[in-house]
């Protein structure tokens, strides 16, 4: 059994090493893209870059998240189902984390430790992670993984402290691998039709997204929506699996790291197939102690575990 495991490893490094050399086109600082204007540290996008927001976004440590997007003029998303649309040759994806030194008090400033980038060239993804300085004036490409204190106060007014982990390069490739192909993960039609506040309005992110140039002309209603996994009015399965699908299923997927493993939570996959209530107990046990997810986080999402410890329970 070991060996296997050996082997196995083995052949998922040197898939990795394979796609790392694909990593072409990324710039040496941030600021080298124009991605914000201004001081950088304002976090100001520049016009060509959109907002975006998920529905149910991936769980980082209770780090916040900006989300951008630009396309070279003239393109469109095109959307191919629920899943991620078809992105042109071009496409930039920015997602920047950063802590609120007071969450009580937002005007006391915040913390920004990274921002990764995938970038689309040749029909291929690039991912980039770059590192901000103590100045928040630039950031650095960073190829290596980096350990940073962070020190906070939540919602509450409770003191935290972390030890967040910037994550290297192939950690990045394991996560976004998907049968071979280094592609984005949240960015799923299903994950992006949701209400957003623009211009002091609210909208449909779909139509924002047509109303900005950035995606073909579609009718939001014939597409799914992935449910919040916060939102108390669905149920605790949907909130479960739309958690499983957003924080999991990027390596336990037919096509993922973790494949292997024959435990798929992908959301439009039923819950028979995926074995999560077979296998409740194991994901439980994994989470409690930290060993899942695998990658990207360093302290267990509390609330996200009550949610799910909830729902297998009353699913026996």
């Amino acid at each position: 059994m070991l060996l296997i495991v050996a082997l196995i490893l083995i052949s998922c490094q040197k898939e990795i090493n394979r796609l790392s050399k694909l990593n072409k086109g990324l710039q040496p600082q941030l600021s080298d893209y124009a991605i914000f204007k201004g001081a950088l540290s304002n976090l100001e996008p520049s016009d060509d870059f959109f907002l975006y927001e998920l529905a149910t976004p991936l769980f980082t440590d209770y780090a916040e998240k900006q989300r951008l997007i630009k396309l070279p003029k003239g393109t469109v998303l095109k959307p191919s189902g629920n899943g991620l649309p078809d992105f042109p040759d071009g496409t930039i994806l920015v997602k920047t984390f950063f802590y609120y030194k007071d969450k009580t008090n937002f005007s006391s400033g915040k913390k920004i430790l990274e921002t990764r980038i995938l970038l689309k060239e040749d029909s291929k993804w690039s991912v980039g992670t770059y590192v901000w300085n103590p100045e928040q004036n630039e950031a650095v490409l960073f190829e290596s993984g980096l350990n940073e204190t962070v020190n906070w106060i939540d919602e509450q007014g409770k003191a935290n402290v972390i030890s967040y982990h910037i994550p290297n390069k192939n950690a990045c490739i394991t996560c976004h691998q998907v049968s071979s192909k280094i592609l984005p993960l949240g960015l799923k039609i299903r994950n992006l039709n949701i209400s957003v506040s623009r211009n002091n309005m609210q909208i449909n992110q779909l139509h924002y997204f047509q109303n900005s140039g950035l995606m073909d002309a579609l009718d939001p209603s014939s597409y799914t929506t992935l449910p919040d996994w916060q939102d108390v009015n669905a149920s605790q399965e949907e909130r479960s699996r739309a958690y499983l699908d957003v924080n999991c299923s990027h390596c336990h997927n037919s096509g993922g790291f973790a494949s292997g493993s024959n435990l798929f939570m992908n959301y439009e996959v039923s819950t028979e197939e995926t074995r999560i209530l077979q296998r409740g107990a194991q994901i439980i046990d994994e989470m409690e102690h930290k060993r899942m997810p695998r990658l990207g986080t360093s302290v267990i999402d509390k609330e996200g575990l009550e949610l799910l410890k909830s729902y297998l329970r009353q699913a026996k």
